[in-house]
């Protein structure tokens, strides 16, 4: 067991069975987490058909009610590290993320020096298409916007296509973080970035959804405008690194507890 792909679902019946046999078709051992927050479209039930047709390969967990993007992550990364994946991906399910770039994330991780691998649409072969120039000028702005608050040398900071190695996801806290929505695929970089991990961006293709309706509205765009201001507030007070119990420590401060007890007798 070495790389898990999270997806999170919400109303994807249409994409959901053609996403997942694509990255199946890779030949590359590819194992997959969907995590479904009730979608009334019955997508978990589609997935829930298809386990049997990729045994061990393919897990489900469905939670109740629409959750949030960021606590949908979460979820699957403890899930990976508690079932010991060694690289965690995360995806979208409706094809904006091209299945094919899945190999490059990995690659970048495995071989390319990199503890999170970003793909990218505004580094040098990046790119969107399908995407209306308003859209694009806001996507643009957003990077632009996020990484002057920030100080992060991210070029997509918003990017929600990555690949973890486990050590990145073990030392950060993730009860630290703050955002459930679009502000959560900042915060996670910056945790990482502020961690001192390698970050590395991959350019690929973001291709908008054929199928299916599109997550993003104004409060999207809200929550990522006031959330990088208060990710740089929170920056100050938040230590993002997990707290290791100290054992040795706590060993030998029981030891000589005892010796005093002992002398006292």
């Amino acid at each position: 067991m070495e790389k898990l792909v999270v997806i999170p679902t919400y109303n994807e019946r249409e994409n959901i069975s053609n996403i997942l046999h694509a990255i199946f078709n890779l030949g590359e051992q590819f194992h997959i987490l969907v995590i479904d927050d009730g979608s009334p479209d019955g997508t978990a039930d589609i997935v829930k058909q298809l386990k049997s047709k990729f045994p061990g390969q393919l897990f489900i967990e469905e939670r109740k009610g629409k959750l949030g993007l960021g606590t949908a992550y979460i979820h699957g990364f403890k899930w990976a590290m508690a079932n010991g994946y060694a690289f965690i991906f995360e995806m979208d399910a409706d094809f904006s993320h091209n299945p094919n770039d899945l190999p490059r994330l990995y690659q970048a991780c495995k071989t390319g020096g990199a503890d999170l691998a970003i793909g990218s649409r505004y580094v040098k072969g990046g790119g969107v298409v399908n995407w209306p120039a308003n859209r694009i000028a806001l996507s643009k702005g957003g990077s632009l916007y996020t990484r002057m608050i920030t100080f992060m040398p991210v070029k997509d900071p918003t990017a929600g296509f990555m690949c973890y190695r486990k050590e990145v996801l073990e030392t950060i806290n993730l009860d630290q973080i703050h955002f459930t929505g679009y502000a959560f695929q900042i915060e996670m970089k910056f945790a990482a970035w502020k961690l001192g991990f390698k970050i590395k961006e991959v350019p690929i293709i973001f291709q908008d959804r054929t199928y299916g309706v599109s997550k993003m509205n104004k409060g999207i765009v809200k929550e990522g405008i006031l959330g990088v201001l208060k990710l740089r507030w929170h920056s100050w007070f938040t230590n993002y690194r997990k707290r290791v119990k100290n054992t040795y420590t706590t060993t030998n401060d029981s030891l000589a507890q005892n010796k005093v007890l002992a002398e006292s007798k």
